[in-house]
């Protein structure tokens, strides 16, 4: 299975690297070609090209550089399935995708970014997300619409001004207000496969607590909108989003992907919340630590409507090995 996996990445890289990104759709229909299709067997193997780079990843509480063949490439057991999420952006030399897989037989999230110039691949990067709860995984069967298809002409946003959406989520966050960002109204927000944001009712956030109390708040202040949820300061425990990496954008599919690194100094413990009824304070219990994340952000007419995020939990001052 190691193998097809491989031959699976290859298979991806090079109908994305060949191209050399000089034609847009060549490149768009060889990268989706190659979601769609079957993986190769072992008798049919991907034609050898370079790479030119070694691969790092978030894994285990700490960065690491592997080499191409190690790590997730010897555990995975099964490839991307139904739930896969690409973007193109030639702009940048680079592709990026989010999707579930197997490794030992247990579902992960991975998202992965590549970097690839004149067919070499210079740049792989991919987050993963184990250990995943089993109450969550209906949500990463397959994809929301909206994050395969494209932006109707007439509604797309430019190459910066997506960028800079995207970049306001994080400063609403870092600000506790939910109005410097544009959200949509009907802005959802999906975290490791939990809905986070505008359930019809309340539905248990995606890590307990500590508390029963607490837990029900966080239930109640999933019904929000992300702009009613971000003013509630409940995301104040955040000390800062740095650094952001928002350079990958797929401008006729409106999706810009994120690497961004959450930083919890820790010194946040009673959060005060405003603007929801029956809901004064939620307790924290995390202490300090870092979050490397991958997300996407899908942007239409200038807005924020759809947000899907994943991470894992770092120790507290860990770098990025691409700052």
């Amino acid at each position: 299975m190691p193998n097809e996996i491989v031959d699976h990445c290859r298979g991806f890289v090079q109908r994305a690297g060949r191209s050399s990104f000089r034609s847009v759709e060549a490149l768009r229909s060889r990268v989706h070609g190659r979601a769609d299709g079957p993986i190769p067997g072992r008798a049919r193997e991907a034609r050898p090209f370079e790479f030119a780079a070694i691969e790092r990843r978030a894994i285990h509480r700490k960065y690491a550089e592997i080499r191409v063949g190690d790590g997730l490439w010897v555990g995975a057991s099964e490839a991307p399935t139904t739930f896969k999420i690409y973007a193109v952006d030639p702009a940048s030399n680079q592709a990026g995708f989010y999707g579930v897989m197997k490794e030992n037989g247990r579902p992960l999230i991975i998202a992965l970014r590549l970097k690839v110039i004149d067919g070499e691949i210079i740049e792989i990067e991919h987050v993963l997300a184990r250990n995943m709860r089993t109450d969550r995984m209906q949500n990463l069967i397959t994809p929301r619409a909206a994050f395969l298809t494209d932006v109707p002409a007439n509604e797309r946003t430019p190459r910066e001004d997506m960028i800079n959406a995207a970049n306001s989520y994080f400063e609403s966050i870092e600000h506790g207000d939910g109005e410097i960002a544009p959200f949509a109204e009907d802005c959802e927000r999906h975290e490791n496969g939990g809905q986070t944001t505008h359930n019809a009712t309340p539905v248990p956030w995606p890590v307990p607590m500590g508390t029963p109390e607490d837990d029900r708040a966080m239930a109640t202040l999933g019904t929000l909108t992300c702009t009613a949820q971000i003013s509630s300061q409940i995301m104040s425990f955040i000390t800062r989003l740095w650094p952001r990496r928002l350079g990958l954008v797929d401008e006729p599919k409106g999706l810009v992907y994120a690497f961004p690194m959450f930083q919890h100094r820790g010194a946040v413990h009673n959060i005060e919340i405003k603007g929801v009824p029956g809901v004064d304070v939620v307790h924290m219990n995390g202490g300090t630590s870092n979050l490397q994340a991958g997300e996407i952000f899908k942007i239409q007419g200038g807005k924020i409507h759809e947000i899907e995020a994943m991470g894992v939990s770092l120790p507290y001052g860990t770098k990025s090995p691409w700052e």
